[in-house]
């Protein structure tokens, strides 16, 4: 819970297309939708999940700059949902607690968390709080980790983008699936199992590597970077 709530009877100016994303994540649904209104009059991009699972379900299809991510759901707790998250994505996160306690707030950071801010908060430190975090973000190398190269073309982790120069080459959202799990295991096998929901996606998970090849590989047919190992199955060798 916040500790003010700002209102106002001015129209929101519409949010630029190139905004920065943020996920907010709580299952209180008066907070998420208090946020998301005040970032959004603060020129920000949101969607909001009422929780880990639904904010799972979000990644896959979006890319986000942020997320504001409570600690106390219902399920998946925001700690393990960011520890889980870190193994693939370098999104910054921020997160949102009512528990202010040291001990809780090395936990967070211990999993990766960018920052730490304890309910009820005022609006405006948490808004200080996001464009610091951005600012760092963006940063020269601060998120180097979160880029694949390969040979001329780069895969940004968090983003779900592939870019060769500056053209952006379209994923779908399984490739952007299957780039990220790779991403996590960098030449490290990975069964069809491994890459698959359940064994009836198994079957079709060698038509989606061959079409993952033609955007990735300069001669599909004798790959470089997404290689077949016999009896294993598949692995990407980034630069």
């Amino acid at each position: 819970m916040v500790a003010a709530e700002q209102r106002t009877t001015v129209e929101t100016a519409p949010v630029a297309d190139d905004a920065p994303h943020i996920l907010v994540v709580d299952d209180d649904r008066r907070i998420r939708e208090l946020l998301k209104r005040y970032l959004a009059e603060h020129g920000f991009r949101v969607t909001t999940a009422e929780h880990a699972a639904e904010a799972r379900a979000r990644l896959e299809g979006l890319a986000f700059d942020l997320i504001v991510l409570d600690v106390m759901m219902p399920g998946e707790n925001g700690f393990d949902f960011a520890q889980s998250l870190r193994t693939s994505s370098a999104v910054p996160i921020l997160m949102l607690t009512a528990r202010g306690e040291t001990g809780d707030r090395i936990a967070g950071l211990e999993r990766g968390v960018d920052d730490y801010l304890v309910k009820p908060f005022e609006p405006r430190e948490l808004l200080l709080r996001i464009g610091t975090i951005l600012r760092r973000a963006q940063m020269p190398g601060a998120r180097k980790h979160d880029e694949l190269t390969l040979g001329p073309l780069r895969f940004n982790i968090t983003r779900g983008e592939l870019w060769d120069g500056d053209r952006q080459i379209r994923l779908t959202t399984r490739e952007i699936q299957l780039m990220r799990l790779f991403a996590a295991n960098p030449g490290k096998p990975l069964s069809r199992l491994d890459l698959c929901d359940n064994e009836a996606a198994e079957r079709s998970i060698d038509v989606q590597i061959n079409r993952l090849r033609r955007k990735l590989e300069a001669d599909p047919k004798n790959p470089v970077y997404l290689q077949t190992v016999r009896g294993e199955g598949y692995a990407l060798l980034p630069d």
